[in-house]
């Protein structure tokens, strides 16, 4: 699919307040307290707060709009507020265009005009032609909130199936257009989640879940099976596909080969790690064939295309640095697999088709690098880029001779280049402008040590010149985890910090895929500690090279990243001045307990296993805050986060707000009618980014 990506507990309440002391300068709103403890192995775990997890009850909603009350009031009275959301906005407002995407003989991409709050869906019959619009996701919502997730071409060319989400949950529907006369057919489908299409003649492979029992956005997700939906069919004629009752937590993806004689399925419970099947479709006697089982210590297989009986497979399976390999269909057991392209000391972070080559995407010290190869794996050349760069983007087919690459740094924003495998040449296909003075910025990286020696890569971008005297504004932004990783990409937002004399810094902490399942292994479950170690250090490395000073630096992160400022306020309160952490995993006791959270256990470990317990117990951010003094925190979620739930970010603002012992506000801000983050529209973007910026600015003393 085409992306645009336990124990038993009494309950009584009990009359007691969360307001701040005399010597404090903040009133928050009243959060009461519950008598609820959790006992772990012999400890009691209190958690006062557990009423917040309810979010459907008025009283979470009376807290949320009252905290709400506090946040905008204090943000309200910040003189320079609104001159940075009207900076934003003319920033923001510039030509955005996705690679071109090949599928039968039409070219697909997405175009924003620069203000729309969501990008629309434009074809053209040819490369230099004129574009037709397809789908305009601005039309499905009065607010902008619904959002355009995927979507996938039929292979004879004339439909196309898409996805649309709702004020920013996971949840999805899906409907089909007929391309050529831009008709909506009847076909609509609902209750799906983390699943693609994929076409085979006229309908289409896809998962989905029964309909939730209780609150749909914070119920656990189980049991999703996989249909097949053929045209004009209504949802509840669709044909189980394949289902898996004695492993409820599974997840199910479907891929049909471009030749449409093979349906894989890939079969997940975790963040990492899947197994898959394969069934002749050619043959209506076929049985799924397990090539790959799953388990808990399975490695990552993408099957790229079956040639013949051959399966052409990236995996990391004894390659922590992935490689290509093929797999025969009727001798699939691992001593006859051959490799294609061998592992090296780069990540291979993906591999495309494009005629009859293969094009390799490596990551080099976090930085994009691609090179192509033959069928047989025989390396014929590195296609030309700049060094400080990432590819956001690779589109190409094996019908065609093009090669499409959106190119991104930390100083401005994507460009498209064109590169053509049979002249061997490079042109430029698109470049935004924008109001934004690029060429005045420059990006440096640097390893610096961790706590155990470790060197960790970072991105510092700033003004050209730029002083060493201790005195710059420095904002720190992590991730680490879930064999993800941030390689140079143009944060719009960023763009007035920079502006302001700021120097903005990109951590590349252990836990993502920096340097593949290696790097990713050392920051997981009981290593996860590292983690938090590289990006306190990397604050304490920008102190000591003098870019900045404590009372200067301010640090986010967000969903994974938001548990890491967490971890990292609660363990390291005296290092930061401004602390962000948005839409974060903050009580790793119970995360598990809702949507998709157990999914996340091959990086975290569960609370129900007493050695992953001591781990989590030890980090987790809501059960170690102490009364001390913290930074200045601006905490933020979506009402309607469906992946890391509110009240995540609930319980932590309320403990916070509890027991800070300092003057520095805790504030937390609540997006009404938004989730996650994906599919945020431009106008709640920038709302938020400006608010971010001001409570940042505010706190270490800047004026804009």
């Amino acid at each position: 699919m085409k992306r645009l990506f336990p124990l038993f507990f009494s309950l009584a309440i009990v009359a007691c307040s969360s307001e701040n002391s005399a010597n404090k300068k903040y009133t928050y709103p009243h959060s009461r307290k519950v008598d609820t403890v959790d006992t772990y192995f012999g400890v009691k775990v209190p958690d006062p707060y557990r009423w917040l997890e309810d979010d459907n009850s008025d009283s979470t909603k009376k807290w949320v709009d009252e905290e709400n009350k506090v946040t905008q009031d204090y943000l309200a009275q910040i003189p320079f507020r609104n001159k940075i959301r009207d900076r934003l906005r003319q920033i923001w407002n510039f030509e955005k265009m996705s690679a071109p995407y090949l599928k039968g003989k039409r070219y697909f991409y997405s175009k924003n005009d620069g203000m729309q709050n969501q990008s629309v869906l434009f074809y053209k019959d040819e490369l230099n032609g004129a574009g037709k619009m397809l789908l305009d996701p601005n039309k499905l919502s009065t607010d902008g909130t619904t959002s355009l997730q995927g979507w996938e071409v039929s292979h004879d060319g004339k439909y196309m199936q898409y996805g649309t989400s709702k004020a920013g949950s996971d949840w999805e529907e899906f409907n089909v257009l007929e391309i050529a006369s831009g008709k909506l057919l009847d076909d609509h489908l609902k209750w799906i989640k983390f699943s693609g299409a994929s076409w085979r003649g006229d309908g289409f492979f896809y998962g989905h879940y029964d309909v939730p029992v209780g609150s749909e956005l914070s119920s656990k997700n189980e049991n999703q099976k996989l249909f097949f939906h053929k045209l004009g069919d209504a949802q509840d004629k669709d044909m189980l596909v394949y289902k898996d009752d004695a492993h409820p937590n599974r997840m199910f993806s479907p891929q049909v080969t471009e030749d449409q004689n093979w349906l894989i399925i890939y079969s997940s419970e975790f963040t990492s790690g899947n197994g898959f099947m394969v069934k002749d479709l050619n043959n209506p006697k076929s049985e799924f064939k397990t090539i790959v089982d799953l388990n808990e210590k399975s490695n990552d297989y993408g099957v790229l295309d079956i040639v013949g009986r051959k399966m052409i497979v990236r995996t990391n399976h004894n390659a922590p640095n992935y490689k290509l390999v093929e797999i025969d269909f009727d001798h699939a057991e691992e001593a006859n697999w051959k490799t294609i392209i061998p592992e090296s000391k780069s990540m291979l972070e993906g591999v495309s088709l494009a005629g009859d080559k293969y094009i390799a995407n490596y990551l080099v010290d976090v930085k994009s690098q691609l090179m192509i190869f033959d069928k047989k794996g025989n390396k014929e050349g590195d296609l030309p880029m700049e060094k400080m760069v990432s590819v956001s983007e690779l589109s190409s087919d094996r019908n065609d001779s093009l090669v499409f690459m959106s190119i991104a740094t930390f100083t401005g924003p994507t460009s498209i280049f064109k590169y053509n495998l049979n002249t061997k040449q490079s042109s430029l296909y698109f470049k935004p402008n924008l109001d934004f003075k690029t060429e005045e910025y420059e990006t440096e990286q640097v390893f610096y040590p961790s706590k155990d020696g470790t060197k960790i890569p970072m991105f510092i971008t700033h003004k050209k010149g730029i002083k060493m005297d201790g005195n710059n504004p420095c904002f720190i932004f992590g991730y680490g985890g879930f064999t993800s990783h941030y390689s140079p990409e143009f944060r719009i937002d960023r763009a007035v910090f920079l502006e302001s004399g700021g120097v903005y810094c990109v951590a590349n902490i252990r836990g993502g895929d920096e340097y593949g399942e290696t790097w990713h292994q050392g920051g997981i479950k009981c290593n996860k500690q590292n983690v938090f170690d590289d990006f306190i250090a990397a604050a304490e490395y920008m102190i000591e090279q003098k870019y900045t000073s404590k009372e200067k630096l301010a640090c986010q992160g967000r969903s994974n990243g938001g548990l890491l400022i967490g971890a990292c306020e609660t363990q390291r309160p005296d290092l930061y001045k401004v602390c962000i952490p948005m839409v974060g995993v903050m009580d790793m006791l119970r995360y598990d307990k809702f949507t998709i959270g157990r999914a996340w256990s091959s990086d975290y470990g569960l609370s129900e296993n007493e050695n992953e317990f001591n781990c989590l117990f030890k980090y987790s951010p809501l059960h170690n805050i102490k009364e001390v003094s913290y930074p200045a925190t601006l905490i933020t979620t979506g009402d309607h986060d469906d992946r890391v739930v509110p009240a995540h970010s609930f319980k932590f603002a309320a403990t916070m707000q509890e027991k800070q012992q300092g003057d520095n506000p805790i504030l937390i801000r609540i997006d009404k009618n938004a989730g996650h983050g994906s599919g945020k529209p431009t106008d709640k973007q920038i709302e938020e980014f400006a608010d971010i910026w001001a409570f940042v600015f505010y706190n270490m003393g800047m004026t804009y």
